[in-house]
């Protein structure tokens, strides 16, 4: 089963080792990906699918990378819009926005992301410097991506209530812990982040939150179901997570899951999923 026209996969990513390294790729336990991925990797996976459109999502904490993504989606028009990476407990985040948008490529940044779920401090989204840099990220006029585990959740709401001015997306749903886990603080958590009606949320990068294996659309039922009850269709986004996603998927099974998935929706409710909400939230027009 192929995405339906028009797709947009709101979540992927490309990296050349030599360039930007990825250290947190394992090459024992994760040799599927310990490898580059190019744009003409993305076109070979995306174009049977029926993917044309995507947001580029940076993988490596570094500006300097980040210039680079924007230059690749310069020249890919494949690629809408590119997620990219920054300090926001800089002091300057204002500034270093400004920088990268004067770069090749630079109109195409259309949100932010930093891992979060890297932080060993619980209070770290409450600290005063993380919330004036990403008020200055939405200020700026982009989405901000949350990059988070699910004990970090109730922070995260916290962070999105007191923020209402930024446009949050949360990636991979928080990441729950599936594959016959108890969801309850999962669900609850989620439910009370998508009562900040300025949240949406990427259904992507469940698969490889599967602590079993293999893996079937049944240990991802319940995950989106929560979603589609806490955010509706109209806040829900598809992302591949590619190539990430090739540790437990390949791109079409995961497209044809997702799709199985959704068949109870309508066709408006599926759409927005597949397409509108990434082209909303992402300001992918504009871009």
């Amino acid at each position: 089963m192929s995405a339906p026209p028009g797709t947009v996969d709101a979540h992927h990513h490309l990296w050349v080792r030599a360039r930007h390294p990825q250290p947190w790729i394992d090459p024992a336990t994760m040799a599927a990906i310990d490898a580059d991925f190019t744009p003409a990797d993305l076109a070979r996976v995306t174009r049977p699918v029926g993917v044309t459109g995507t947001v580029l999502v940076q993988a490596n904490s570094t500006e300097a990378e980040t210039v680079d993504l924007l230059g690749v989606a310069a020249d890919d028009p494949l690629i809408r819009g590119v997620v990219g990476w920054l300090d926001v407990t800089a002091p300057d985040v204002t500034e270093r926005l400004g920088r990268l948008r004067a770069a090749r490529g630079g109109h195409l940044l259309v949100g932010v992301r930093y891992s979060m779920q890297d932080e060993p401090d619980p209070a770290f989204l409450d600290r005063v410097d993380v919330r004036r840099g990403i008020t200055a990220v939405g200020a700026a006029g982009l989405a901000f991506d949350l990059l988070v585990r699910q004990h970090q959740l109730g922070a995260a709401g916290r962070l999105a209530r007191d923020l209402p001015e930024v446009r949050f997306v949360l990636d991979h749903l928080g990441k729950p812990a599936l594959g016959g886990t108890a969801l309850d603080g999962w669900a609850r958590d989620l439910h009370a982040l998508a009562g900040a009606a300025n949240t949406t949320a990427k259904l992507s990068g469940l698969v490889t939150e599967v602590h079993r294996a293999p893996w079937t659309p049944q240990d991802l039922r319940p995950a989106v179901d929560h979603a589609l009850d806490a955010f509706g269709p109209d806040r829900l986004m598809f992302g591949s997570d590619w190539p990430v996603c090739l540790l437990a998927s390949s791109y079409p099974r995961w497209v044809d899951t997702l799709a199985k998935l959704l068949d109870p929706l309508g066709d408006e409710e599926r759409a927005a999923i597949w397409r509108h909400t990434a082209r909303r939230v992402y300001r992918l027009e504009s871009a």
